[in-house]
């Protein structure tokens, strides 16, 4: 990670650590956010794919064979081509 150095009033910094402490965070943390946003605010916005997740009609619950405590597991479900009628 690279360190910055910027110039700001010593009222301004003051004022943003609290509020940041207030909010559970550092000011680093925030500013790293703010300028991440920056940046991304030239990229094209394309829109979120959520994917799904197949799902048992009759359970509401995962189908079988997906650990929920496994990340692989899911990362597998979704990229699967699951046909869900022939898991029923």
């Amino acid at each position: 990670m690279a360190n910055l150095t910027i110039s700001l009033d010593e009222n301004l910094v003051k004022q943003a650590r609290i509020k940041a402490i207030q909010e559970g965070t550092s000011l680093s943390a925030k500013v790293r956010e703010m300028l991440a946003a920056y940046v991304r605010q030239d990229l094209p916005s394309t829109p979120l794919a959520i994917p799904k997740l197949p799902v048992s009609q009759s359970t509401g619950g995962l189908m079988p064979g997906i650990d929920p405590s496994s990340n692989r597991s899911f990362y597998a479900a979704m990229d699967a081509d699951i046909d869900i009628l022939k898991l029923r």
